[in-house]
């Protein structure tokens, strides 16, 4: 009986096994394949606690097993299942995608764990030996040995696999290098090909998105367009888009640029050339990983360094470290704020329906623009993009219709109706900047103003002083305040409380489903406008 409930043990613990592995690959993906991101991610008091829970019954099941007697490795059974159950996929915000790469750590981990099992199994060395021939008194009782002295190896492996995930991508570099080289030499030769491509790069901690679909949008009133997709932002996203969608007829490529490291911009400009740049912001995003504001600031600026003499560098001159920061090119302002801009937007009115703004242009000549969308930010990427789109030579009376037709950038600042409510859906990764323009808008609206969040992260050592600041800055833009996570949005509970918000209108909760019946259960006092500001991704929710 002892050795069907070993291998029964064996079975299960494997199940668990791999469905930790997953979880720990999903992390990875998450902190972009960079080990130095996901050392910190790792280090973040949550996500210690969280590892800690879904590998702690797998831990503690080995000792019984070795233990033995049926009583123990039934119970080492049971925790095995819960291992199981912790671990068990669900759906994420942002999936586990099974790429060629995922799948290619998968297999050498596999690789790893089965080269153990053999090791343990059939390698006949010191005590395996002597159990096998004097001590074990059956056949079973030798194999259920090696069973536990197998299980002694997983074990080990299955404590260390959120290190040794760090291992397999040392193992598997030289191949994703390899890899890597052939598509960006591919997607290099297609640029070279096309000498009349104009290419614009788009970078910034924030802004950098919505700028590049509005971009788009303005510019196709004209040429043809092709921008990158989505979040492909790093090199490889880039080269992606590229390899997959350009077409000789494309004219402009507009190219987002993301960057958690210094140097990324670097090297995706290094590939594209760009002919013209925008920064749209510069904050302290991702500071847990460029650890100072000069650092990001000079990160942001290397695509300005990569735009020739002959092309223009566009540069939001609202952002004080963008403004103070001197650069020997072609410079186009945008803004909102101060007379020296060459491109300003001015008279922001905000209703249910959209926003209407005035602009003047380089000569000083006054158009007036209507939108759908709602924010000053919003105000304030699309003068970044008239900006552009004009310089390009299209005049500003062309742009007023498609200024009109733009649409929300899914999850920044989107106005929805949900039956009788208003949503304001700004659950992208949110930044201190971002977020008071966000409550900025809301504060705007003459309904019961909620404000539903779960705070800042990757802030680093500033995350507790910047979630303050913005709780204290909310307390008179929102009416409640329905906050997620008890610790997590301790800082924001202490900014409201400091500028004098009533307690009994800041809601604490677990998750964004009570967060939604709790703002389902606040009284009708009139119709509700709900700021969603901020959605953790995966690796912090």
């Amino acid at each position: 009986m002892n050795i069907v409930l070993t291998v029964i043990w064996f079975t299960t613990y494997i199940v668990g096994t791999v469905w930790y592995e997953l979880y720990i690959v999903h992390m990875f993906q998450q902190n972009s394949y960079k080990p130095r991101e996901y050392m910190e991610w790792m280090q973040v008091h949550s996500n210690v606690g969280r590892l800690l829970g879904k590998c702690l019954y797998g831990i503690i099941s080995l000792p019984l097993v070795l233990i033995g007697g049926r009583g123990c490795v039934i119970a080492a059974c049971v925790l095995n299942i819960m291992t199981i159950i912790v671990n068990k996929p669900h759906a994420a915000k942002k999936p586990l995608v099974y790429t060629k790469r995922v799948k290619r750590m998968l297999m050498t981990t596999a690789a790893i764990y089965l080269i153990g099992m053999l090791l343990a199994l059939f390698l006949p060395i010191g005590g395996y030996r002597i159990v096998l021939t004097e001590l074990a008194a059956t056949a079973t009782e030798a194999v259920t040995y090696r069973l536990r002295v197998c299980a002694g190896i997983l074990t080990g492996l299955f404590i260390v696999q959120p290190f040794l995930i760090l291992l397999v991508n040392l193992i598997n570099r030289p191949i994703e290098q390899g890899i890597d080289r052939h598509y960006i030499n591919d997607a290099a030769r297609i640029l070279k090909e096309m000498p009349d491509l104009k290419i614009i790069g788009v970078t910034g901690s924030y802004g950098k998105t919505s700028v590049k679909y509005f971009l788009s949008t303005l510019l196709s009133c004209r040429y043809n367009v092709l921008h990158t997709p989505g979040n492909y932002n790093t090199t490889l996203g880039v080269v992606r888009t590229i390899r997959e969608q350009m077409k000789p007829f494309h004219e402009i490529f507009i190219c987002e640029m993301g960057a958690r490291e210094v140097g990324d911009i670097k090297e995706i400009c290094d590939l594209v050339h760009p002919d013209y740049g925008i920064i749209t912001s510069i904050g302290p995003q991702h500071l847990q990983s460029f650890h100072t504001i000069e650092n990001i600031i000079g990160t942001k600026f290397e695509l300005a360094d990569a735009v020739p003499a002959d092309g223009k560098v566009f540069l939001n001159y609202d952002n004080e470290y963008i403004r103070a920061h001197k650069i020997n090119k072609n410079v186009v302002s945008y803004g909102m704020t101060g007379e020296d801009i060459n491109f300003r937007a001015y008279d922001i009115e905000v209703s249910p329906r959209g926003s209407s703004f005035k602009m003047k242009d380089e000569n000083g000549d006054e158009y007036e623009f209507h939108t759908r969308l709602v924010g000053n930010h919003n105000v304030q990427n699309i003068a970044g993009a008239i900006a552009v789109a004009h310089t390009l030579g299209i005049p500003m009376e062309k742009l007023k219709y498609p200024v009109k037709q733009l649409e929300s950038v899914e999850h920044r600042l989107q106005l929805k109706k949900q039956g009788n409510r208003i949503i304001l859906d700004d659950a992208y990764n949110s930044n201190k900047s971002g977020f008071e323009a966000a409550l900025d808008t809301l504060a705007m609206f003459k309904e019961l103003r909620i404000l539903m969040t779960p705070g800042m992260v990757e802030l680093g050592e500033k995350q507790y002083d910047e979630n303050k600041e913005v709780g204290i800055y909310a307390a008179d833009k929102c009416d409640y305040a329905v906050l997620i996570g008890k610790e997590q949005t301790k800082p924001i509970q202490d900014g409201l409380l400091e500028a004098g918000f009533a307690q009994n209108r800041m809601i604490v909760v677990d998750t964004l489903q009570e967060a939604f019946q709790m703002v389902n259960a606040i009284p009708d006092e009139k119709q509700k406008v709900v700021l969603i500001e901020n959605d953790l991704p995966d690796n912090y929710a």
